[in-house]
């Protein structure tokens, strides 16, 4: 009958590690998963930047609490959500900003305060000009002579052309985004797969290590 007892004593043993080997596998494809979907973000988005890139993360299960995620932060996750589930870019303001004649950094965005030093020049302004709202700036005005008096013919110096407005930023519309990451789908199809497998493993650990 000892044989039974130590068993018995086995079976309760491993029951008690069941919750941590399950914690334990879980957590590990939520690891998986979230390194899968930063690197589909390198590869389904334009040039993507680091912290759209890192703004995927996991928070692991535990022995209480048999539930792991894994998430994009909120800033991200409303900017990539038309990139998702369809719709039009996600508008900081009121107005897609469309850059004219600015230098974009090497993910291909205005840098920061970009515009906000143009403005600093004095020679910018928001307005319309030909039909087209943005931001225009004015180059360096060039003096005029004064104009000489009509000669006895009737002719005159021509007039000095002033240099054309530099249309810098212009506002449009929201444009339409076609769903590109599938996040949803790749995650579910991921633990399907690599839940059993995880979970196997988890178990052998506990049977081994089971007092």
């Amino acid at each position: 009958m000892a044989g039974i007892k130590e068993l018995s004593a086995a079976l309760q043993s491993l029951k008690k590690q069941i919750p941590f080997a399950t914690a334990q596998a879980l957590t590990s494809v939520a690891k998986q998963i979230a390194a899968a979907e930063k690197t589909a973000f390198q590869r389904k988005l334009e040039n993507p930047t680091p912290f759209t890139v890192n703004s995927v993360g996991s928070v692991g299960a535990r022995r209480d609490n048999l539930t792991a995620k894994v998430y994009v932060r909120d800033i991200a996750a409303g900017y990539l959500e038309p990139f998702e589930f369809g719709g039009v870019h996600k508008l900081n303001g009121n107005a897609l900003l469309n850059p004219k004649n600015i230098k974009l950094n090497k993910y291909g965005n205005i840098p920061r305060n970009k515009i906000a030093q143009i403005k600093a020049t004095g020679k910018a302004f928001f307005g319309k000009v030909d039909g087209r709202s943005g931001l225009w700036q004015r180059h360096k005005y060039k003096k005029v002579k004064r104009r000489a008096k009509r000669s006895a013919n009737g002719t005159r110096r021509e007039r000095v052309k002033q240099p054309p407005l530099v249309l810098r930023m212009q506002f449009g519309d929201a444009l339409p985004v076609k769903p590109t990451l599938g996040y949803m789908d790749r995650a579910i199809k991921m633990s399907t797969i690599l839940m059993p497998a995880a979970l196997n493993k988890a178990l052998a650990e506990a049977l081994k290590t089971a007092k």
